[in-house]
């Protein structure tokens, strides 16, 4: 266990001028990406009495933040020079390098940043490197559950790196669901890489099942309810086709995008310790060739769309946008 999340430290605010004076409190918190599960967890934190400064280019997601007595700022550099704790929550390595720089920038020695993104684990590891020349501690934790867990706080939160060096951290983790150490920096963003890996894998073949037996006049509730009582149940039986799929919301809050991103993460670790993944790399294709086939940013549950589609098997298919209605 780390140790207590109260430390003696200098009370400050967005506005410097304000009063200086020491007090007991928690670390303060920077929060950068408030959307779909950024939003949710960032809540959370509020709630359970964080100072919390957040970020998003999203004015309404900033505006929920402040609703529920949290701080935003426009310019991520003013997270840096007042949060002992900087967690991030965006869409790839790219985004996360840039925000991490500006942040860098101002932040205090022995100040950590906590990317929470679906990262690349090669490029996570060098960005820890070139943050601890600054005094900067990097600790990667990606999570998995969803919105659902997100708003709940039951998401399974994968850390790589050295997480007790950071006071305060287990227990703000602890306010967002299971933390589980993994390795080293960078191996948080392996393990989710390999995790949604499957998860794409599970989904794909799901839908495909289902089809399959649609077409063999078996009810997707009927066949689902028998799978899910044996042995090719998965979460996409148990969680994504019965929520998200049946009921035609599509709304599971991750991007189809976001997850072939990750299949092709995981599929890259495999070329890098020479394992060839010939299904991965199967699977990478199939996704990237559903995804023309929808709007942009849908869900990646919509993937179902496309099978059926295929299948000629519901009338799913003609909501289906072409890939020449994209906006």
């Amino acid at each position: 266990m780390l140790g207590s999340p109260l430390r003696w430290t200098r009370s400050e605010s967005l506005n410097l001028s304000s009063s200086r004076s020491t007090v007991l409190r928690r670390p303060e918190i920077g929060f950068v990406g408030l959307g779909h599960m950024g939003g949710p967890m960032s809540a959370r934190l509020v709630r359970a009495g964080y100072d919390v400064v957040g970020s998003d280019l999203v004015a309404t997601a900033r505006a929920k933040l402040r609703a529920l007595g949290g701080r935003t700022v426009d310019d991520v550099g003013q997270i840096g020079a007042v949060a002992d704790i900087v967690v991030l929550i965006l869409p790839n390595s790219d985004v996360v390098e840039a925000v991490a720089g500006q942040l860098a920038s101002g932040m205090r020695p022995g100040a950590a940043i906590v990317d929470m993104s679906s990262s690349e684990p090669t490029r996570t590891r060098r960005l820890a490197e070139s943050l601890s020349a600054r005094g900067i501690r990097l600790v990667d934790a990606p999570v998995s559950g969803g919105v659902r867990g997100a708003t709940d706080g039951t998401l399974t939160i994968m850390i790589g790196g050295d997480a007790d060096a950071v006071p305060g951290l287990s227990e703000l983790f602890a306010q967002l669901g299971r933390p589980i150490s993994v390795g080293p920096v960078g191996s948080g963003h392996a393990v989710k890489a390999l995790n949604n890996l499957l998860s794409a894998a599970h989904f794909w073949l799901t839908s495909e099942a289902v089809a399959i037996g649609i077409k063999l006049g078996i009810e997707p509730e009927v066949l689902l309810s028998v799978i899910n009582r044996s042995s090719g149940r998965s979460g996409s039986s148990e969680a994504k086709w019965p929520s998200f799929v049946i009921p035609e919301t599509f709304d599971s809050g991750f991007e189809a995008e976001l997850m072939l991103k990750d299949v092709k993460i995981a599929v890259g670790l495999a070329d890098d310790v020479n394992i060839p993944s010939l299904l991965g790399r199967d699977l990478s294709g199939l996704w990237e060739d559903a995804l023309n086939c929808l709007p942009a940013h849908a869900d990646h549950t919509e993937i179902a769309k496309v099978l059926l589609e295929r299948a000629a098997l519901s009338e799913l298919a003609a909501t289906v946008a072409r890939p020449e209605e994209r906006p």
